[in-house]
């Protein structure tokens, strides 16, 4: 019996190694990995300046945690903050996961508001931790523990007139995805998160934007926030953000940053120097590489040549991809496997998420377009 206890359905092969944007298995197959380890790899897999930063750092002090000063540590805050600029968030707090990221913006919000409420949106998927799960729309994870969960109001996405329905200055903090990825690569105009926006500052409610799928370029933009137009009091980070080296981060504004006191945030492995070294490899490959940019041209490029027959359409912003199928996309996924191309799965089953690297190659998109374009024939 195998001792492991598996969170997820695997891939029906043993991985063993990963280069760029392909991975291989045990017996030398390779895939285009469009799923990305569930939207992580966001350089790549095993980039050489990566791999480099972390050696490095792991024969020189592989850990200590924030009870001693670290330089790398606060070079990776400034580095992450500078990314930042323009997004309204210019301090930072590091974590360990995206779950635990969102548990302490919205513990924080608790707290220096003194309210009860929080409110989130319906098809939102923010982690498995308490306040985290409290703001998730998945009964499926969170119906066992419904008496342990806060005070939670959900609301429509993407409804204008239901934002004006509710008591904004009875809630703590209002979370919510640029892009709702798990719920089947959902967007909003603009305008929406625009007001959002202006209803929680109107209201003393914090907002909380959980990029832990869209930040760190992957929408053609650093974050989504800036790409809707908005300023958050807190921005909430991980998958991508060490280019796999498990880390997450709280970014906030400065006068909430500025008000809180030693113990009121903790953690123990968050901010250690691996991942804080991974971290600035991360932000070095991203400007070196002009990722940014191009996510967005790909993305664009995409958008534009696979829709047909067989993909009607084409969701979401540069690298985190929605493709509404004809038939339901199990089919589209099963062709991709077949032809080399792994791809993930979504809430709605007639969509298929594509999460790849933002370093994807000419190649991984030529073989996207072409397998999409031979299942339309078929």
């Amino acid at each position: 019996m195998n001792a492991l206890v598996s969170g997820y359905q695997p891939f029906p092969f043993l991985l063993d190694r990963g280069v760029g944007d392909r991975v291989y298995d045990t017996s030398g197959k390779s895939w285009f990995d469009y799923y990305g380890g569930h939207c992580v790899a966001l350089t790549g897999h095993s980039h050489p300046t990566v791999v480099a930063a972390i050696s490095a750092q792991a024969s020189r002090l592989l850990f200590y945690s924030t009870a001693g000063e670290l330089a790398i540590r606060d070079q990776a805050a400034d580095a992450l903050a500078e990314f930042a600029q323009g997004a309204g968030v210019s301090r930072v707090f590091f974590v360990n996961s995206g779950a635990e990221a969102n548990e302490n913006a919205l513990k924080l919000a608790l707290k220096l508001s003194g309210r009860k409420r929080l409110l989130s949106f319906e098809g939102g998927w923010h982690g498995r931790t308490l306040l985290a799960l409290s703001v998730t729309d998945d009964p499926s994870i969170s119906a066992p523990y419904e008496n342990q969960l806060a005070d939670v109001q959900r609301l429509p996405f993407a409804d204008l007139e239901a934002l004006e329905t509710v008591p904004w200055s009875e809630f703590a903090a209002v979370i919510v995805e640029p892009i709702q990825s798990m719920a089947g690569i959902r967007t909003a105009p603009a305008a929406w998160f625009k007001r959002v926006a202006q209803l929680a500052r109107a209201h003393g409610c914090f907002l909380i934007c959980d990029e832990i799928q869209t930040g760190m370029g992957r929408l053609g933009s650093p974050f989504g926030a800036q790409l809707m137009g908005i300023q958050p009091d807190f921005i909430t980070l991980a998958k991508g953000l060490a280019s796999g080296v498990p880390m997450g981060a709280v970014l906030m504004s400065d006068a909430i940053g500025s008000s809180l006191a030693p113990g009121d945030l903790g953690s123990t492995f968050g901010g250690g120097p691996l991942a804080c070294a991974a971290l600035l490899a991360t932000l070095q490959v991203i400007a070196d590489e002009n990722l940014v940019e191009r996510a967005a041209a790909l993305g664009a490029r995409l958008k534009q040549e696979l829709p047909g027959p067989w993909v009607q359409h084409v969701r979401g912003e540069g690298l985190l991809l929605g493709l509404q199928t004809s038939q339901q996309a199990a089919r589209l996924r099963a062709h991709l496997y077949a032809r080399g191309m792994l791809s993930g799965a979504a809430v709605d089953p007639w969509l298929l998420r594509l999460m790849p690297p933002l370093n994807l190659s000419e190649a991984a998109v030529t073989a996207m377009i072409e397998a999409c374009a031979t299942l339309e024939a078929a």
